[in-house]
């Protein structure tokens, strides 16, 4: 039996930003831990050699990615920006709230919004494509993605079911590490998710999930103003 050559990604999500501070989540930074996160990470994967490096082009994936990669000026692909979420400001609460809770369930369709902007079918449109650019590209072996929760999740689904599907259980936290081995046929292994370097076992971690601290951090920004 041959054993099919397999290329390797890294997929990270960006480390800790915080929203709702003023500023458009276009343009968020990275916090003081959301760099120690990164350091973190970048000890963690000291030992390999990337032969590319690509983010979203958004502030937080291009500061993580420099961080994690210093030998490596990051390359950006727009269309793996976040998933564009709509405006909430003048949405009641209680319903802000309850599209958090539904935003990552089970089996999303593709038809659903993301807090009343991008539907996940428009997400998975612009993903996907880019993904199959990056596979067909023969230029690189080991690749190092820095990308967001809701893209992770796409390509996460890609790999588990082979088919343009969104599964919402696949949490990830700020400056995880995932790991992907993709052979020439589009056959995936998935090694690891939700990998992170800062608490390998996961012990310090809040039982939350990202979309309930995003509800969290939206309630005390109303709080201030």
């Amino acid at each position: 039996m041959s054993i099919p050559r397999r290329r390797r990604i890294y997929l990270m999500r960006h480390a800790q930003v915080r929203y709702f501070q003023g500023v458009r989540a276009e343009e968020v930074q990275l916090t003081d831990l959301g760099r120690r996160q990164a350091e973190a990470a970048a000890v963690a994967l000291a030992g390999v050699r990337f032969d590319r490096v690509l983010t979203s082009g958004l502030p937080r994936t291009t500061e993580t990615a420099r961080i994690v990669a210093p030998g490596h000026e990051p390359v950006a692909r727009h269309t793996l920006r976040e998933i564009q979420s709509g405006d909430i400001r003048r949405v009641d609460p209680a319903d802000v709230q309850e599209m958090m809770r539904a935003a990552f369930r089970g089996i999303v369709p593709p038809e659903t919004a993301f807090l009343g902007g991008e539907t996940i079918g428009e997400l998975l449109g612009r993903v996907l494509p880019e993904l199959d650019l990056l596979l067909d590209d023969e230029g690189w072996d080991v690749v190092l993605l820095v990308l967001h929760g809701a893209v992770n999740r796409a390509i996460l689904s890609r790999a588990i079911t082979g088919e343009p599907v969104f599964l919402g259980g696949f949490e990830q936290s700020p400056g995880c590490i995932n790991l992907l081995d993709v052979s020439a046929g589009g056959e995936w292994i998935v090694r690891a998710v939700n990998h992170t370097p800062y608490d390998p076992a996961h012990v310090q971690a809040p039982r939350t999930t990202t979309m309930e601290e995003l509800w969290s951090e939206y309630l005390a920004a109303r709080d201030r103003e």
